[in-house]
């Protein structure tokens, strides 16, 4: 099993970011890859349309809005990644911000897996450099 961690800390409150990137349906409001994403399964499920023409579909695991996290698994993928399962959270860093956590926990698949690695830890950077354009970090 391989494990991808990747932190970045962004100038205003936990709040302030969950508003955008806490609902599970709200990754193409902040995600540069994801261009649509759709709720099924009165919201247990999404299916992402990525730039390219791909899609993923994942299955929200458990959400604590109190804690600003989530944990979601892929139910379908053209990623090289098995038994994926994830989790973003948000910590208040006590100076008035906060630092976010998007870790990742799966086994390669279809691909070596040190590759499998850097394509996780490709989505989760370019999704947290986005955050920080919008967050002005």
């Amino acid at each position: 099993m391989s494990d991808v961690t990747v932190t970045n800390n962004y100038p205003v409150s936990p709040e302030k970011v969950w508003e955008l990137i806490g609902g599970f349906n709200a990754l193409p409001q902040w995600h540069p890859a994801v261009e649509k994403s759709e709720l099924e399964e009165g919201g247990s499920i999404r299916r992402l349309k990525l730039a390219g023409g791909a899609e993923i579909v994942e299955r929200l695991e458990k959400q604590d809005d109190n804690e600003y996290s989530y944990t979601y698994s892929i139910v379908d993928s053209p990623l090289p990644v098995a038994n994926y399962s994830a989790t973003i959270k948000l910590e208040d860093d006590g100076k008035g911000g906060c630092k976010a956590t998007w870790s990742g926990h799966f086994e390669a698949s279809g691909a070596p897996e040190n590759d499998a690695m850097k394509i996780i830890e490709g989505i989760y950077q370019s999704g947290f450099a986005n955050l920080g354009k919008l967050f002005g970090s």
